[in-house]
């Protein structure tokens, strides 16, 4: 049995296409959160891990337990296995009554709320070549899966809460696209992340994140650097350190 343990959870990870990875890690500790979230949207969950992160740093803004089910995390998935994988992740939790697992696509979710946060770490691949695995093609190509940044964007212009954000992990040579996509569906640059592997290198990665287009906020631009000189630099543990067990 194949088990990533983190500080406070447990993740099989075994069916998924979707292993747990450092994009999925970076996000579910960098998406900015507050303790009046309630309703939580993660978007192709995989295992669960991004949303059991959420669960895990909500819960302790608000100092809940799990007698207390004011926190709803929903994670979907088009995979039966990772769907199914993801709900047995939930269920060993200790947020197992905050987190549900649907086996779902993004464009067939019957929404009956607002969601206080959206977030997502989508395929990445639109032409490369694809993965002879089925399962593997599908989480990584946006052509297989129908989901892409651009969906969940168009979802999130008309699901997010008035106050609510929507926070993606994206290669860093999408970011103009991105940007533009989001004012197309009213929403505005809130946040961004730059991730970069080591110093010399250009950044890799981006964590963006976005507000409904009629908020007020002056957008911020953060920087981070996961290496240098072959050890986890000070940011990158201080950003992980609540999870990973190394930090």
């Amino acid at each position: 049995m194949s088990i990533f343990r983190f500080k406070k959870f447990e993740v099989r990870n075994e069916k998924s296409a979707m292993k747990v990875n450092t994009d999925g890690v970076l996000l579910g500790a960098a998406c900015p959160v507050r303790p009046d979230m309630k309703n939580v949207l993660d978007i192709g969950t995989g295992t669960g891990t991004i949303a059991l992160m959420l669960a895990q740093r909500i819960s302790a803004l608000t100092q809940t337990t799990d007698s207390s089910i004011d926190l709803n995390i929903i994670g979907i998935d088009i995979d039966e296995d990772a769907a199914a994988e993801a709900g047995a992740n939930f269920a060993a939790s200790a947020w197992a009554r905050s987190l549900e697992a649907r086996r779902q696509a993004l464009a067939e979710l019957s929404v009956d709320r607002a969601f206080d946060l959206i977030v997502s770490n989508p395929p990445y691949y639109d032409s490369s070549l694809t993965n002879p695995d089925a399962k593997k093609t599908a989480a990584r190509h946006t052509d297989e899966t129908g989901l892409s940044f651009r969906e969940v964007l168009e979802f999130a212009g008309k699901h997010l809460a008035q106050e609510g954000i929507v926070s993606m992990v994206l290669p860093a040579d999408q970011e103009a696209s991105v940007l533009r996509h989001g004012r197309m569906n009213g929403l505005k640059l809130a946040e961004i992340l730059r991730i970069r592997t080591v110093e010399r290198k250009p950044s890799s990665r981006i964590i963006i994140t976005f507000i409904h287009d009629n908020q007020t906020v002056t957008p911020t631009e953060k920087q981070l650097t996961i290496m240098n000189k072959g050890k986890y630099t000070d940011e990158y543990i201080s950003l992980v350190k609540d999870f990973y067990l190394f930090a």
